[in-house]
C-alpha cells in the first residue's frame, strides 16, 4: 500500500507535528463536528466549542494514536487493537466516521502545514488515514 519513502514521509510529518499534537487534533475535530453536525452525537457530554479542554485533550489523543501507527505501519492492526474494540464494542461508534474524520484531518494538515503539504506528502497521509479509518472499523466486519 505504502512505499518505504510515503512511510518515511508519514512518520517524520507527525514526529514534526507532535509539539501541537492538540491544536491539530482539535482542528480537525471541529472542523468534522461543523461539516457533519451528526458526528457531535458521540460528544453530547462534552464541551466541544473550539479550543475547549476536552477538545483538546481528545484530539490530542487522537493525533497520538495516529502518530504512534505512523512509526511502524507494518503493525497497525496489532497496535489499533485495543482502539478497535473501544471504538467498537464500548462506544458503538458509526465505523463511517472515521473516513469523516480522515478526511478532516487532511484538511487540517494542509492548513497547518502550509507549502510543506506537497502533492506527495498529501497523497501519502491520505493512504495512511484510509488505512488507519479501515483499521478501526475492522472489528465492526
Amino acid at each position: 500500500m505504502l512505499s518505504k519513502k510515503e512511510k518515511e514521509l508519514i512518520a517524520e510529518i507527525w514526529g514534526k507535528l507532535m509539539p501541537v499534537a492538540e491544536d491539530i487534533g482539535s482542528d480537525a475535530l471541529l472542523r468534522m463536528f461543523s461539516t457533519f453536525p451528526g458526528t457531535k452525537t458521540y460528544f453530547s457530554h462534552l464541551d466541544i466549542s473550539a479550543r475547549s479542554p476536552h477538545l483538546l485533550s481528545h484530539g490530542k489523543k487522537i493525533v497520538l494514536a495516529i502518530a504512534e501507527g505512523a512509526q511502524d505501519i507494518s503493525q497497525l492492526a496489532v497496535n489499533l487493537g485495543p482502539l478497535q474494540t473501544l471504538h467498537a464494542y464500548q462506544l458503538r461508534i458509526d465505523p463511517t466516521n472515521f473516513k469523516l474524520f480522515s478526511h478532516c484531518m487532511l484538511v487540517t494538515l494542509a492548513c497547518h502545514m502550509g507549502d510543506d503539504f506537497t502533492p506527495l506528502a498529501h497523497a501519502a497521509m491520505d493512504k495512511y488515514l484510509s488505512a488507519f479509518a479501515a483499521m478501526l472499523a475492522e472489528k465492526y466486519r
